[in-house]
């Protein structure tokens, strides 16, 4: 199959979703153009290392100032600043041409995210030898249900204020985006049942010519795998980027709400919160708290950190989507504790395999508990392994992809 392949950032292994459908359709034997935009010399290395790998890569630097123009002229539009945030109108002209041009054409548009819809309507319809490619926007997760949440939960000044102006521009978009392409996807029931309420509660919108799919993610198994050696004892991990709002939020909770109540009885517990670009907030917690509490900063592999540590924590108080800190720890045999927020994307077979805590004192006690116990961090780690194996192998997940291509073009 020919594949192009719409991303709005460069897919490196923290974005994990588009890094590992790339990798595993190449795999798999497809055809892949990926156009995307790049803004560091790290990213443009990334996609010369997608060159080495096979694909052909159509990219154009997304520059701050270009950025800030496309933020400023998104704002009178009434569109959310983020559907305009990675816009370069030079791809845009590349990407039709290419598609016009292409001989054999494109068997199938892939458009992942909301901030790549813009480079999706401006090919859908386009002629290409004489027919019209279908179209698939991965919206990957609803983002307007994010900020309904974020407005409610969050910690942080950004989450609670942006988040409640970006919130009404934001349903109205994702609400016209959903009527724009052929197939929309998202990784969880509950994007999928918020995108599809908010389709049918606006009688002027434009309903999805198909119903919603929900794609889940997957975990990369042969990547993250169960430590060789022993691991460092009474250290829990909280996993993530650390200035995404979601985030920070779940580290204050664990820091200032969760921690307290287990050192009181066990003072030794050492937390690791490892992720990019921590917050001033969440740097502030390390120097609070430290030595008990490390900010770890962009890290260039977090399987080391998740190896290493006695527990995993995912505390999270709002979300969308799948959280893949929860996989990844489960496909290293770590144990995990997370709230129910953030496995409400998962089968609920996952309740066999974590422990799930819903507010502080729940959470103390699950990490005491597994602290204390290693049979236990035993069991669990094994069942977490076995979950993800059986419900989230990446190469399930591309497989379940090729099907929805093929349902389009028959």
């Amino acid at each position: 199959m020919k594949i192009l392949f719409v991303c709005p950032y460069t897919p490196t292994t923290i974005r994990t979703r588009s890094y590992h459908l790339l990798t595993t359709l190449l795999s798999r034997g497809h055809a892949i153009t990926l156009a995307t935009v790049w803004q560091s010399e790290a990213e443009r290395s990334q996609l010369h290392a997608w060159q080495d790998q096979g694909l052909t890569v159509l990219a154009h630097h997304l520059t701050r100032s270009r950025s800030l123009t496309n933020m400023l002229l998104a704002a009178p539009s009434g569109r959310p600043l983020q559907a305009g945030f990675c816009w370069v109108p030079a791809l845009a002209r590349q990407l039709r041409q290419v598609v016009q041009a292409s001989a054999p054409s494109f068997d199938v548009i892939h458009v992942e995210h909301l901030r790549a819809v813009e480079y999706g309507v401006a090919v859908r319809g386009l002629p290409a030898n004489g027919r019209r490619v279908p179209i698939v926007w991965d919206s990957v997760d609803c983002i307007s249900m994010l900020f309904e949440q974020a407005v409610r939960y969050s910690r942080t000044g950004f989450g609670r204020w942006a988040t409640r102006l970006e919130l009404p521009a934001t349903r109205r978009y994702e609400c016209w985006a959903v009527g724009q392409f052929d197939q929309v996807l998202v990784t969880s029931r509950a994007d999928q049942a918020t995108l599809q309420r908010l389709a049918q509660a606006t009688k002027r919108a434009q309903l999805p010519a198909r119903p919603i799919r929900v794609l889940p993610n997957g975990v990369d198994l042969v990547g993250f795998q169960p430590p060789d050696g022993p691991r460092e004892p009474a250290t829990v991990v909280l996993s993530g980027k650390m200035s995404y709002h979601a985030n920070v939020t779940a580290a204050h909770h664990l820091i200032r709400d969760i921690m307290p109540l287990v050192w009181a009885s066990d003072p030794t517990v050492k937390v690791t919160l490892a992720g990019s670009t921590p917050s001033p907030d969440v740097f502030a917690l390390g120097e609070r708290y430290g030595p008990l509490v490390t900010v770890t900063g962009h890290v260039p592999d977090m399987r080391p950190y998740l190896q290493a540590a006695t527990l995993a924590i995912a505390p999270m108080a709002y979300g969308a989507g799948i959280q893949n800190k929860v996989l990844e720890a489960m496909a290293c045999g770590t144990p995990v504790v997370a709230s129910p927020q953030a496995v409400a994307a998962l089968p609920e077979s996952v309740n066999q395999a974590l422990l799930i805590a819903a507010d502080a004192p729940s959470s103390a006690a699950a990490i005491l508990r597994l602290l204390a116990d290693p049979a236990l961090q035993t069991s669990l780690g094994q069942r977490g392994r076995a979950y993800v194996s059986e419900h989230f192998d990446w190469s399930m997940v591309a497989a379940e992809l090729e099907t929805i291509y093929d349902g389009l073009l028959a």
